[in-house]
């Protein structure tokens, strides 16, 4: 059995994501979200805030700054400032956030691979959908 359906089988026998309380909830929340994956995939060197805001068509300043800082929480992002006038500031990813590269690219290659075959099933949805 690999290891991934190792893990997944442990999980549905134990219950133990689906639990309120458990640690990786938060976690998974952050990691799965749409602008700290793509923040992340800008990352493949330091950036400055409004590099990665012009890099990523549609993210307002605001959900920028926020999906930055949990990142930086989280230890998966770090925040230098820059010795310049007027102060900069970059961003990169730590040991940690570099660590999620590999997975990150599984999940976008799967996701291109299928988006065909999934638009075809969200059109065949829409059109049998009780409205």
């Amino acid at each position: 059995m690999a290891t991934s359906e190792a893990v997944y089988r442990a999980i549905s026998e134990h219950d133990v994501v689906f639990r309120a309380d458990c640690p990786s909830r938060p976690i998974l929340d952050q990691i799965a979200d749409k602008w700290s994956m793509m923040v992340m995939a800008v990352l493949v060197e330091p950036r400055r805030f409004n590099e990665i805001k012009r890099r990523l068509d549609g993210v307002t300043q605001r959900v920028l700054t926020q999906t930055l800082r949990r990142l930086e929480r989280n230890g998966m992002v770090e925040r230098r400032v820059l010795p310049t006038s007027p102060v900069g500031v970059e961003y990169s990813l730590t040991s940690l956030g570099e660590s999620l590269r590999e997975p990150f690219a599984h999940l976008y290659d799967w996701t291109v691979a299928n988006a065909a075959k999934i638009q075809a099933r969200q059109r065949d949805y829409d059109q049998r959908a009780p409205r």
